[in-house]
């Protein structure tokens, strides 16, 4: 079963976002939904290379997201990384509002840990 390894899931608002993200830091982020039962269904997942916190507010205006969970990263490689294995894991964009495939950071010529892309 695919894993995200994330904290969360919190309510998608910018007040929980100030409260849970309280670092300046690259990252990692999923939105979504809970069911009745509490499980979180992972609707979208994306990174941030340089502020997660800011990253996930600029989502507040797309419809359809109600929880996030999120990650800090100890650097741009690992949140790219992980991006592209959470990508992967909950079904790219046949399952996900993703439309592509998670982009390299400029500047770099990383490759996906899944794909090679």
């Amino acid at each position: 079963m695919a894993k995200l390894d994330m904290n969360g899931p919190f309510a998608f608002d910018q007040e929980t976002i100030n409260q849970k993200v309280t670092k300046t830091s690259a990252g990692n982020y999923a939105l979504g939904r809970l069911d009745e039962k509490g499980t979180f269904f992972v609707s979208y997942v994306g990174r941030s290379d340089t502020d997660v916190a800011e990253r996930l507010s600029s989502h507040l205006n797309e419809k359809g997201y109600s929880f996030f969970k999120f990650s800090y990263a100890s650097s741009t490689k690992d949140a790219f990384e992980k991006e592209c294995r959470n990508y992967h894991d909950f079904g790219e964009n046949k399952s996900l509002k993703n439309d592509y495939h998670p982009d390299k950071p400029n500047g770099t010529n990383y490759k996906c840990p899944v794909c090679n892309k």
